[in-house]
């Protein structure tokens, strides 16, 4: 497998962090968003919408979107439940992950990296930031994971921007329960860290 990716990116780090977790060996695939490699011909045959992370398998066919990469590769694995119930938990965590906090985390921490010029759209992300954290403060303040009694694609997902909240202008010292997951998800003994360069198979 191929993964194109741009490591500062917390949606690809979701994958990379879940092919870490599985032990599974790839090619990683630099792609510098900022010099427009992803909207280039080559790029854009692969992926219409010119967005990274993008996996490609061995046989050619490609599959795009951070939390559909991570159902995909989390199959007949203990991070994806097998339970009906608890699976729709964890899409539902996962649609809640990209509608309501990525837009928020996500983009803030962007503009502080690298696009100032937008600094005026960070006090309505800052509350909107501070509305998905205090939802997962509330969730995890009575259950140690999202879904079940360990990690899933849900974790994974939240994981990838929150532990990294603190680049977007969030505190999260505000919200002790949402820390102590993030601690417990850096105990993974396949735990990377979000700009570590994966080992290429």
């Amino acid at each position: 497998m191929k993964l194109y990716d741009y490591l500062p990116s917390g949606n690809s780090y979701k994958v990379r962090l879940l092919l870490s977790y599985l032990g599974i060996g790839y090619t990683h695939m630099p792609i510098d968003i900022h010099a427009g490699e992803t909207l280039t011909p080559e790029f854009l045959a692969m992926n219409p919408a010119g967005q990274i992370p993008l996996l490609e398998l061995g046989d050619g066919r490609t599959l795009a979107e951070s939390n559909a990469i991570l159902m995909f590769l989390a199959e007949d694995t203990p991070y994806l439940p097998i339970n009906a119930f608890d699976r729709a938990k964890a899409v539902q965590w996962m649609f809640w992950e990209q509608y309501r906090h990525e837009p928020a985390i996500a983009v803030a921490r962007f503009i502080r990296a690298y696009a100032p010029e937008r600094e005026a759209e960070l006090p309505k992300l800052m509350e909107r930031g501070r509305s998905a954290l205090s939802v997962m403060e509330a969730h995890l303040r009575t259950h140690p994971w999202f879904v079940g009694s360990g990690p899933t694609v849900a974790d994974i997902a939240l994981y990838a921007y929150t532990h990294v909240a603190e680049e977007g202008g969030f505190d999260l010292s505000e919200y002790p329960h949402v820390s102590a997951w993030c601690a417990r998800m850096s105990e993974h003994p396949r735990h990377i860290g979000i700009t570590d360069i994966p080992h290429s198979a």
